[in-house]
C-alpha cells in the first residue's frame, strides 16, 4: 500500500472542491509524456551522429511504446488501488529518469543506453503516467465520460506540439542538425527535457484529487439502462473482462487503429522529406518537416477531445466506425495520389492522426460502457497492450519496407507504397472487429454490493 503522502485517503476531495481543477492536473502529465510522439525530430540526428540505421534509430520509441502498454496492464490493478498521487510520482521519477539515462548513452556513444533510458525506464513511466488520470476523471464527469477523458489524452496528443519545436530549437542551438551533427548537442537536449519535465509534471500529483464515494454531480441523475444496451448497468473486475470476447475485439479494434496512426507519427518527418523534399534546401526541409510533425501533434490532439466528445452523443460504436472505415479511405486516397497535391496530402494525414488520437480518447468511455466504473483503469490497463503490439508493429512495417525500398533505389512516395496498402487492409479488419462488439453478458458481472463499494460510483 502507498503510504503518507501519496496515499489515496490523503487525496480525497472536501465538500464544494471543483472536477474542474482535474483536468489540468491531468493535462500536467500527459502533455509532458506526450513528448514521445515527437520522437522522429531525434530520428535524423542520431542516425547521422552516432551512424545507426533508421529501424535502430526507432527503437528506443518502440521500445517505449512497448512499456507502455506492459506497465499500464501490470501496474494497472494497483494504481486503482493506491490513487493517482502515488502513479504520477511514479511515471514522473520513470519518464524523467529514462531522458537523464539517454543523455548519458549519448555523450558516451553508448546507444543501449538510449534504448534502455528512454524506452524501457521512461516507457515504464509512459504508461502508468498514461493511465493514471484516466479513471479518476471517469468518475468525476460520469455524466460526461468521453469529454472527460478526451481532455486528459487530449494532452498526451498534443505533447509533440510543444516538444516538437521546442527540440528542434535546442538541437539547432547545440549543433546536432545538419550533415554532420554533433552527439553531444543531442546528449544536453535529453538532459534538458528530463529536468524540465520534472518540474512540469510534479504540478500534475501535487493537484490531483479524487472524488468522495458518494459524490455526483449536482443534479446529475443516471439513466436507467435498457435491456441490450450498449452501456451496462453492472460492473465486471478486471480479471473477468478479459475472459469476455468484447475485451478481445475491443483489443483488435484499438490495436490496428494505432498501428495504422502510429506507423506515419513515428516516421512523420522523414516521410514528409521523402513526398516534397525535392531540390529544396536541407534546412527549410527540416524546419518544414518539423512543421509536419507539429501540425499532426495538433490533429491528433484536437482529435482526442472533438471526436471523444462526439462519442457521447452519437455512441462509441458509431465514432468507431468513422475512425476505420474513413481512415481507410484516406489512407487510399494518399497511396493513389501520393504527392501532387501536398494539400489533399495534408488533410488526410491529419484525419488519420485525428482518428488515431480519437481512439486512445474514446476507449476507456467504450470499456466504461461495457464494463462498468468497478476497476475500469486496470481493464484500460491491460487493454493497452494493444498499443504495445501497434508500437512494434507500426514503425517496423513502415520503417523495414522503407529500408527495403531505399535500398531497392526506390525514391520519393513510392517508399511508402507497400506500408501503406497493410494499413488500409489492418483499418479494414479493425472495422469488422468492431461491428461484433455486442452487450457484455450479465454473468460476468459482479454482485451489486461489491462492485458499488468498490468503484465508489455507478455507471
Amino acid at each position: 500500500m502507498a503510504a503518507g503522502f501519496l496515499d489515496r485517503s490523503r487525496i480525497v476531495a472536501p465538500p464544494g472542491w471543483s472536477r474542474w481543477l482535474v483536468p489540468p492536473a491531468a493535462l500536467s502529465i500527459h502533455l509532458a509524456i506526450g513528448q514521445v510522439y515527437a520522437w522522429s525530430v531525434f530520428k535524423t540526428p542520431l542516425e547521422k551522429g552516432l551512424d545507426i540505421s533508421g529501424v535502430a534509430s526507432a527503437l528506443p520509441f518502440t521500445l517505449g511504446i512497448v512499456m507502455l502498454g506492459l506497465s499500464a496492464a501490470l501496474f494497472g490493478t494497483k494504481v486503482d488501488t493506491n490513487g493517482p498521487r502515488w502513479a504520477m510520482v511514479i511515471a514522473t521519477t520513470c519518464f524523467c529518469t529514462g531522458f537523464l539515462i539517454a543523455a548519458l548513452g549519448v555523450y558516451t556513444r553508448q546507444y543501449w543506453l538510449v534504448v534502455l533510458g528512454y524506452g524501457f525506464v521512461g516507457g515504464i513511466g509512459l504508461g502508468i503516467g498514461y493511465i493514471s488520470p484516466v479513471s479518476t476523471l471517469i468518475k468525476w464527469f460520469p455524466d460526461r465520460p468521453g469529454m472527460a477523458t478526451g481532455i486528459a489524452i487530449m494532452g498526451f496528443g498534443g505533447g509533440a506540439l510543444i516538444a516538437s519545436p521546442w527540440s528542434q530549437s535546442m538541437l539547432q542551438a547545440f549543433g546536432a542538425t545538419g550533415d554532420d551533427p554533433n552527439p553531444n548537442g543531442i546528449a544536453q537536449a535529453f538532459l534538458i527535457h528530463g529536468i524540465v519535465y520534472a518540474i512540469f509534471m510534479s504540478m500534475g500529483w501535487l493537484l490531483i484529487r479524487v472524488p468522495a464515494d458518494d459524490w455526483k454531480p449536482a443534479g446529475w441523475t443516471p439513466k436507467e439502462q435498457k435491456v441490450g444496451s450498449m452501456i451496462s448497468s453492472g460492473h465486471v473486475s478486471a480479471r473477468n473482462a478479459i475472459r469476455t470476447p468484447q475485451f478481445w475485439l475491443l483489443w483488435v479494434v484499438l490495436c490496428f487503429n494505432v498501428t495504422a496512426g502510429i506507423g506515419i507519427l513515428e516516421r512523420a518527418a522523414p516521410i514528409y522529406v521523402d513526398f516534397f523534399g525535392g531540390s529544396s534546401p536541407a534546412a527549410a526541409v527540416a524546419a518544414a518537416a518539423a512543421g509536419f510533425v507539429a501540425i499532426l501533434s495538433l490533429a491528433n490532439m484536437l482529435g482526442r477531445f472533438i471526436w471523444s466528445s462526439a462519442s457521447d452523443i452519437i455512441g462509441r460504436k458509431n465514432i468507431y466506425r468513422l475512425y476505420l472505415g474513413a481512415g481507410a479511405l484516406l489512407y487510399l486516397t494518399i497511396t493513389l495520389t501520393t504527392n501532387a497535391n501536398k494539400v489533399l496530402f495534408l488533410l488526410c494525414s491529419m484525419l488519420i492522426l485525428s482518428f488515431y488520437g480519437a481512439g486512445f480518447a474514446t476507449i476507456p468511455a467504450y470499456l466504461r460502457d461495457l464494463f462498468g466504473t468497478y476497476q475500469v483503469g486496470a481493464i484500460h490497463g491491460r487493454l493497452l497492450t494493444a498499443w504495445s503490439t501497434a508500437g512494434v508493429l507500426g514503425p517496423v512495417i513502415v520503417n523495414a519496407i522503407a529500408d527495403a525500398r531505399i535500398a531497392q533505389g526506390v525514391e520519393g512516395p513510392g517508399r511508402y507504397t507497400p506500408a501503406f496498402m497493410v494499413m488500409i487492409v489492418l483499418l479494414v479488419i479493425g472495422f469488422v472487429a468492431n461491428e461484433l462488439v455486442r452487450p457484455v453478458n450479465d454473468r460476468w458481472h459482479e454482485p451489486a454490493t461489491t462492485a458499488t463499494g468498490k468503484a465508489g460510483a455507478r455507471a
